[in-house]
C-alpha cells in the first residue's frame, strides 16, 4: 500500500512567500495551519455542517494535542497535498492523522496528529461526541 493510500481526503495548497522562514523552508507553525485547513475541507467534503453543530448543540472542540513530525523540508512555491484520515474515535475525543506530500508524489514530507476533545462552549469539560459526526466519521475509520 502506498503512503498516500492511507488517507481519505487531500487538500491541495501552494506554499506562499509569507509562510517561509529565513532558511527558505516552511516555518514550523504553518504546518498546523495546513492541518486545520485540511480538517475544515474534509468536513466540508463530507457535507458536515460544523458551524451548524456549534449553533444547534452548543458543542465545539478543544485541541488538546498537536504533533508534527518534520521529515523533509518544504520550500516556497511548492504545490503540496495534505492528506487526512480519522485515527481514533473515542467517547469524547477524536484523533486526526495527517500527512503532507508534494503534489502527485508518494513520499511523505511531514506527518501529524491532532487530538480534539468535545466540550460544551464555555464549559471546558469533556462532553460526548456529536452522534451525527461519529456516524459520519465512523464509516471512514
Amino acid at each position: 500500500m502506498s503512503a498516500r493510500a492511507r488517507y481519505d481526503h487531500f487538500t491541495p495548497l501552494r506554499v506562499r512567500y509569507s509562510e517561509i522562514d529565513a532558511q527558505g523552508i516552511v516555518f514550523n507553525a504553518h504546518y498546523l495551519t495546513y492541518y486545520d485547513i485540511t480538517i475544515t475541507e474534509y468536513l466540508r467534503a463530507l457535507r458536515y455542517d460544523y458551524d451548524g453543530m456549534v449553533r444547534k448543540s452548543g458543542l465545539d472542540f478543544h485541541l488538546v494535542k498537536a504533533l508534527v513530525e518534520y521529515q523533509r523540508p518544504i520550500v516556497k512555491d511548492s504545490e503540496i497535498e495534505v492528506g487526512i484520515t480519522v485515527g481514533r474515535i473515542g467517547t469524547t475525543s477524536l484523533t486526526w492523522v495527517l500527512a503532507i506530500f508534494l503534489k502527485g508524489e508518494d513520499e511523505v514530507l511531514t506527518t501529524g496528529e491532532l487530538v480534539w476533545v468535545c466540550s460544551k462552549v464555555g464549559a471546558h469539560k469533556s462532553h460526548a461526541l456529536p452522534v451525527e459526526l461519529v456516524g459520519l466519521l465512523g464509516r471512514k475509520a
